[in-house]
């Protein structure tokens, strides 16, 4: 073999390895992004169409809320959202709807105190599901249910249900300590 044969095979070589990485590169920023966003991803490439479009309004939505002062809460917020959220429950048994209202409005209370500024229900889905990407669809579903609700269309079944979605995301929100505290007082009156 002459040299510049040499020279050509050790060029496509390094182009298709060069090739090759971008690829590997690429398949793994769709992964974290899978991953980071959960259905939310799934969702945002049926809704645009297009998976490179879905990723940069992904990636475009992830660098929105970096730039917010997102915090965890407070033990005391916590204990606050969490008889906030038991009185919640107790209102169901007499007022679901009321009590679906208060959900929704508990849940953009526990927001802002985490720092996500105030917005129509679909801006503060797509904060929501940069950290909380499982979660936000059970928003969106308990959501659903409250609306099919009002025009008629659900019961009170399927607003318990919604109430099931909201406290997914609420315990989300609020963390770990909140369902250690929840379990801690279960046991406490079944004891």
């Amino acid at each position: 073999m002459d040299n510049n044969t040499v020279l050509i095979a050790a060029g496509v070589i390094a182009v298709l390895v060069i090739i090759g990485l971008a690829l590997l590169w690429r398949r793994q920023k769709t992964e974290q992004l899978r991953s980071r966003f959960g259905p939310e991803y799934v969702r945002a490439v049926e809704d645009t169409g297009s998976q490179g479009k879905a990723e940069a309004m992904l990636k475009a939505r992830a660098e929105r809320v970096r730039k917010y002062d997102l915090r965890p809460l407070s033990a005391e917020d916590r204990r606050r959202f969490s008889g906030a959220w038991r009185q919640v429950q107790a209102k169901f048994v007499d007022d679901p709807r009321a009590a679906a209202s208060s959900a929704d409005q508990l849940l953009g209370e526990v927001m802002n105190a985490r720092g996500y500024p105030g917005g129509d229900f679909d801006w503060r889905l797509e904060d929501l599901s940069v950290h909380h990407g499982d979660a936000v669809q059970n928003y969106r579903l308990a959501r659903d249910i409250v609306q099919r609700h009002a025009r008629g269309d659900a019961g009170t079944e399927d607003m318990r249900q919604a109430m099931i979605h909201y406290r997914t995301l609420f315990e989300d929100l609020v963390g770990e300590a909140a369902r250690a505290e929840r379990a801690a007082e279960t046991e406490t009156t079944h004891a």
